[in-house]
């Protein structure tokens, strides 16, 4: 009895005297050997699952411990879609799927590791339930699970009536009010996100990007408009109005002359001066 137990005792001692860098130290090679013992019982349950005839109660055992032996290997392939704002069972439910399918597909002669043939798969159903069934727009619970129930209406009453049923009737099935019926139909409508660039379909016209708004001219001139704002106040005021009444109010240089009391010739070298000023403080086009 002491000889059995004698090799026990010493690696007891530094687990509880290790420092606190000494746990993860640990932890690495425990998982490899986890990672090991899983990889050795995968390939003996594959072996005895190719001796058995599907469908048998012990091939279905054997399956099902292969499954349940490789579930680390979904939840490891979910954690990456952790940032999806899923429900991370919902997520390990449809990798188990994938992780089924590869156990199926599996072929363990061809001397390939399992968990590398299966994360592909894997991954592939769990991008597949995103593409899917992921709605682009978050919508309450309530309204999501009465949508499924609007849905199924609307497919029981087009069998019955032949046509398209209407909201009232459908409302009248389900026994909710028609604005209930038109909040569904409308959360139906979030799991596929239209491009703006698509064309719009049966109407042969173009995108909707393309039909949204229209380029106005006027915007064009909205920047230099501002430009001449900030340079006009660094004139002097009198030089100020003479633009002012020549481009704003659309006045002759007579007519300036004789609004300010100035001959048309100084009116004329006050608008040259100011021009000049102008292009000097005009940092853009220096």
């Amino acid at each position: 009895m002491p000889a059995s137990t004698a090799p026990h005792a010493p690696p007891q001692a530094p687990a509880q005297t290790a420092p606190p860098e000494g746990p993860p130290a640990q932890d690495a090679p425990e998982g490899r050997r986890r990672g090991a013992d899983t990889r050795a019982l995968t390939q003996v349950l594959f072996a005895q699952l190719k001796e058995l005839d599907p469908g048998t109660p012990e091939h279905s055992r054997v399956r099902g411990a292969l499954i349940e032996a490789n579930l680390p290997l979904v939840r490891y392939a979910a954690a990456r879609f952790r940032s999806r704002n899923e429900p991370m069972e919902d997520v390990i439910q449809v990798g188990t799927i994938g992780l089924i399918n590869a156990i199926d597909r599996f072929d363990p002669d061809r001397g390939v590791q399992f968990p590398t043939f299966a994360m592909p798969t894997v991954v592939g159903e769990i991008k597949r339930y995103f593409r899917d069934n992921v709605r682009t727009v978050h919508v309450p619970r309530r309204l999501h699970e009465l949508w499924v129930q609007v849905n199924s209406a609307t497919e029981d009453l087009t069998t019955s009536f032949g046509r398209t049923p209407t909201t009232a009737e459908i409302a009248e099935r389900l026994r909710i009010t028609e604005d209930e019926v038109l909040s569904c139909i409308e959360a139906g409508r979030s799991y596929h996100a239209t491009s703006l660039e698509a064309a719009q379909e049966g109407d042969g016209l173009p995108g909707l990007l393309d039909r949204l708004g229209y380029e106005d001219p006027a915007l064009d001139g909205v920047e230099h408009r501002d430009l001449v704002r900030h340079l006009l106040v660094q004139l002097p005021e009198r030089e100020q109005r003479i633009l002012l009444l020549r481009y704003y109010s659309n006045l002759t240089q007579s007519q300036i002359s004789a609004e300010l009391g100035v001959s048309q010739m100084h009116v004329s070298r006050l608008l040259a001066r100011s021009f000049a000023r102008l292009r000097s403080a005009n940092r853009i086009e220096a």
